[in-house]
């Protein structure tokens, strides 16, 4: 076990907004040096300067660019978290674009295997690793005009639940969170085409929906865990919602 006096290492892309951000400032408050990757240098550059981490440009689509994050965090990981993703589209499966659903699968899937691949060296050099991928609801259950997001995220989970059986007797944790409604400014927007009022309406009447900093609260506990305490998964909703098709909203 590495000594709790060393230096901590934590990755965490998707870094520049969002949850990405949020989970970067929280590891960070818990002691970690955090590299900060995503695409935006102007985005992840505020927060590592907020944080006093690293920042790195990465696009997790890019196997040369995955691998140059790697050499730039170097030898020695602690913590891993797969936050890059997205939803595109809005669309039934007869309707859907399958160039979104390859640009889903692409992101959420073949990334997040680029990046564990990347750096699993150097979370076996640490002694104590962790890989957390930020999943969601929608890898658990499917819902209507989510086809394609909802096979991603199943194929994430999938990927999280190989790594662990594959890994077993290795210092290296794996650990899934699947959030609900999470209202943070650009997935719904993204998802929607840029559209915001088909955004804001995904949030309308809900009583007070999760926030990216409850989902960074998450990680953070999970990686201040014991060695020997590994929470494979974790799903979080708001209040308000009880399923992806139950989410009590008010009248006004």
């Amino acid at each position: 076990m590495t000594p709790q006096y060393a230096p901590r290492y934590a990755v965490v892309t998707g870094a520049g907004s969002g949850i990405g951000a949020a989970t970067a400032r929280a590891l960070a408050a818990e002691g970690f040096h955090v590299f900060c990757a995503a695409r935006r240098l102007d985005r992840i550059t505020e927060v590592a300067e907020e944080i006093g981490g690293t920042a790195v440009v990465c696009d997790v689509t890019d196997a040369d660019s995955v691998t140059a994050l790697a050499e730039a965090v170097g030898p020695v990981v602690h913590v891993v978290v797969n936050n890059a993703g997205g939803a595109f589209g809005n669309d039934t499966v007869e309707e859907a674009d399958p160039e979104q659903w390859k640009q889903m699968y692409d992101v959420n899937v073949v990334g997040l295997q680029r990046v564990v691949t990347a750096f699993l060296p150097a979370l076996r050099a640490s002694g104590d690793g962790l890989v957390v991928t930020i999943g969601s609801v929608a890898g658990r259950v499917a819902y209507e005009k989510g086809g394609g997001y909802v096979a991603a995220k199943h194929g994430a989970r999938a990927v999280m639940n190989t790594l662990r059986l594959e890994l077993c007797g290795e210092p290296i944790r794996i650990s899934e969170v699947a959030p609900g409604m999470v209202h943070t400014p650009e997935f719904s927007l993204v998802r929607m085409g840029g559209d915001q009022g088909a955004a804001d309406a995904v949030y309308a009447g809900v009583d007070e929906p999760l926030l990216a900093e409850d989902i960074a609260d998450v990680v953070a506990w999970i990686a201040t865990r014991p060695s020997h305490v590994n929470i494979d998964e974790l799903v979080v909703r708001p209040r308000a919602q009880a399923a992806a098709h139950k989410v009590h909203r008010t009248k006004s």
